[in-house]
């Protein structure tokens, strides 16, 4: 049963992620990390295939290795994250709805800025 819970938890995390990709201000990398992480628990292919994934390879290897984030990835989040700190001051009916989202948003970034870079071996090192 925690098998399947697990591989559900992969699937749905991954398919969030990869709406995130088009979607500004849905993030990507801490969906496609949170299904590393449950495929890692719930099926050993999916996750051999998450790490050898073009794309999303290199950040999970960087992460389950190092805790490391690439600055392609730091900088694309914080672009990200001001592009709708801008929509959501916009279009909020709130000046508080404002106020929330931008802490949030600044705490995930800087808390991300705060990781370190990758050593090596994988793609986007060469950014630093």
């Amino acid at each position: 049963m925690m098998r399947w819970f697990w591989i559900l938890l992969a699937v749905t995390s991954l398919i969030i992620g990869v709406i995130g990709i088009l979607l500004p201000g849905l993030p990507t990398t801490p969906f496609v990390l949170l299904a590393a992480f449950a495929a890692a628990r719930g099926s050993p292919r999916l996750h051999a295939w998450l790490r050898a994934h073009r794309v999303f390879g290199p950040m999970i290897i960087d992460w389950q290795r190092e805790g490391a984030v690439s600055l392609r990835a730091k900088r694309a989040a914080w672009l990200s994250m001001v592009l709708c700190a801008f929509v959501i001051a916009a279009t909020a009916p709130k000046w508080w709805m404002v106020v929330v989202a931008c802490v949030f948003m600044t705490a995930v970034g800087l808390w991300l800025w705060r990781r370190p870079l990758p050593s090596g071996g994988t793609k986007g090192v060469s950014e630093n």
